[in-house]
């Protein structure tokens, strides 16, 4: 099968960077929505093409196809719908890496709620001030690590009607369960008329708040097909690949890495929902599963690289990236020397997408700076590629 990507963009392959910067351009249909148009597709052409690879540490595992995510999101836009969400309100998940996040998300996309991503190290007046300033309906959560009891605290700090729900396998006074109450539900939601895409709010992110209080950044429907650009010309995903970006659904590099693009561009996405990160487990999860396409921030490449890294056969991954922080020459040697690979940099910030970036033949990786090396900047709201010739915010 052919991966969707050949629908949203004018070309895919390139035969150099002046190339890719002169004639690459992203196709955006009207009233795109990434749902119906991205995930339902796959469905209907190949359902059992596998979406999303999942795995914590005690012994569970799922391979959920997009046949499989269209019932389930199906299911979740019930659920909403039920509990009298509708297009335009705002649900805040706070779900680190469990499967639920990625079904709750399209089922929102689907109905044309806008998803508040937000981590679960919240306290409670951070919580407090995110549901004031985004008028937050409903809350959804996991149901360890005493995050259930921060939201209560929080809600009752405002006296609001916040809807509250849980995912989890048990249950908890004034909560509703997720998982238990989709099932009941039909496995099938039809595209409303008035369906939400486009220019309408898709997700929300707040900023870290480095310079102030948190502000919340806005992206449209069209934000998925930004990240074609990070998934396919930076993390250099393929079809029928498996990639694993180590992310929590909180921050947004989890969108970076862990559906659209990658999805779009036809891999797979690989999640280990680990309950505290050890390197060990990490490297035998990249072994076991055979994950093609790497991302992680340095520190993360730091402590792996302190391993023995001889007791694990890392030759499934073909192409290995990082942000998020800077890299020092001896993480990116010591990776060269065990596995081949030279890790690829790229810059952005949440209100974009990958907007600086190195990539395999076209460009000298950043530790290595050569006087003018060809990184691009990518305007993805134009579907534009320009050179990167000093450094400036983008939109």
């Amino acid at each position: 099968m052919t991966a969707l990507i050949n629908e949203f963009v004018n070309r895919v392959e390139f035969d150099s960077y002046e190339d890719f910067r002169d004639n690459f351009r992203i196709n955006v249909p009207e009233n795109f929505n990434f749902a119906y148009d991205v995930v339902d597709r796959y469905a209907e052409i190949e359902p059992d093409k596998v979406a999303l690879v999942w795995c914590n540490d005690h012994g569970e595992e799922k391979r959920i196809t997009f046949g499989e995510l269209r019932d389930l999101s199906s299911r979740a836009a019930n659920f909403f719908t039920r509990e009298g969400i509708q297009k335009g309100d705002t649900v805040m998940l706070t779900l680190k890496a469990r499967y639920d996040f990625w079904y709750a998300l399209l089922g929102l996309h689907r109905i044309g709620a806008i998803a508040i991503p937000a981590t679960h190290m919240l306290k409670e007046k951070d919580i407090v001030y995110r549901i004031r300033e985004a008028d937050i309906k409903m809350v959804v959560c996991i149901a360890e690590d005493g995050v259930p009891e921060v939201f209560e605290g929080a809600i009752a700090e405002l006296g609001s009607d916040t809807r509250r729900v849980l995912v989890g396998d048990s249950d908890r006074d004034g909560w509703i369960n997720l998982r238990k109450e989709i099932m009941k539900l039909p496995g099938d939601f039809e595209r409303p008329e008035d369906c939400a895409g486009g220019d309408d709010t898709l997700i929300v992110y707040f900023s870290s708040g480095t310079t102030g209080m948190p502000k919340m950044i806005e992206h449209d429907h069209t934000y998925p097909l930004g990240h074609i650009i990070t998934a396919k010309y930076w993390q250099n995903v393929r079809e029928d690949g498996l990639h694993y970006t180590v992310a929590d659904t909180g921050w947004a590099k989890a969108m970076w890495g862990q559906i659209y693009g990658q999805w779009i561009a036809g891999s797979a996405v690989f999640v280990y929902d680990y309950d505290r990160f050890d390197p060990e487990k990490m490297l035998e999860k990249l072994e076991k599963y055979e994950i093609t396409t790497f991302c992680a921030p340095p520190t993360i490449y730091r402590f792996l690289i302190k391993e023995d890294l001889s007791r694990y056969d890392l030759s499934g991954i073909e192409y290995a990236v990082t942000a998020g922080e800077p890299l020092n020459p001896e993480v990116f040697e010591r990776f060269r020397e065990h596995t081949g690979l030279q890790l690829m940099e790229g810059f952005g910030q949440t209100e974009c997408v990958v907007c600086k970036q190195t990539s395999r033949g076209w460009s000298q990786n950043l530790v290595q700076w050569a006087s003018h090396p060809p990184a691009t900047l990518l305007n993805w709201w134009t579907g534009t590629v320009t050179l990167w010739t000093s450094v400036r915010r983008v939109r």
